[in-house]
């Protein structure tokens, strides 16, 4: 179960990564919607779909690899990232390198920076805490996806 757990928190490894691995683990988000859009035309409602499956595995594997290395938010656990990088894709307009550039950027901006109310998740117990922030982060970023798309930006 451990094994399992620390798996999916790891996001299959991307959490190992010695520099940045949130960084590594949203990369990874990102290149797994680039090749879902760019082979099976996935839009936004299958990421959509795909973060509402993985949410309840996310928050049980974030909370059991917390438990296991005794730690509120251990910086190997990135399927928070994987979430929080694919809620800042349902706000583009377009999807298309751009898109997907500013996706990034505003996501890893919004989830180091933290603004209000977005750190106060983290104050939420276990997994729900490490995975609520960035959700919220995610939020933010793709409301300012959206706007920018909406102006012609990318």
């Amino acid at each position: 179960m451990n094994r399992a757990a620390v798996a999916v928190a790891t996001w299959f490894g991307c959490g190992y990564f010695p520099w940045g691995p949130g960084t590594a683990g949203s990369l990874a988000a990102l290149i797994i919607a680039l090749v879902l859009h760019i082979y099976s035309g996935a839009g936004r409602p299958v990421l959509l779909v795909i973060t509402l499956l993985l949410l309840a595995p996310a928050i049980w594997a974030s909370t059991q690899t917390a438990r296991l290395l005794d730690k509120k938010d251990p910086s190997i656990v990135v399927i928070d990232e994987v979430l929080g990088q694919w809620v800042t894709l349902l706000g583009a307009t377009v999807l298309r390198w751009k898109s997907f550039c500013a996706a990034f950027l505003l996501f890893r901006l919004f989830d180091i920076w933290k603004p209000w109310p977005v750190r106060d998740f983290e104050k939420l117990p276990e997994g729900v805490g490490i995975v609520a922030d960035d959700l919220a982060a995610g939020i933010y970023a793709a409301l300012i996806l959206y706007i920018g798309g909406r102006l012609r930006l990318y």
